[in-house]
């Protein structure tokens, strides 16, 4: 049973950061950081609301991780 539900966040060609649960079908956005965190929030609560957790083998109150990609752009070439 996992404990923790990944999510890969990426900023789009409009500015605004998309998240997407790496195991499960769980997505959101926002325009900044700390709505998006808010939003992974509210919609992994949505998600694991009136489900059979065993079956979906996620703990009753598992921890989220973000993980952000930076686009090759941004790289600094020396």
């Amino acid at each position: 049973m996992s404990s923790i539900i990944q999510f890969t966040i990426k900023k789009d060609e409009d500015g605004v950061y998309c998240a997407k649960a790496v195991d499960h079908p769980i997505f959101t956005s926002g325009e900044t950081l700390p709505e998006l965190e808010n939003n992974i929030r509210e919609a992994t609560a949505l998600y694991i609301e009136d489900e059979d957790l065993v079956s979906l083998e996620i703990s009753a109150e598992p921890s989220l991780l973000a993980n952000f990609e930076i686009p090759r752009i941004a790289y600094a070439y020396v």
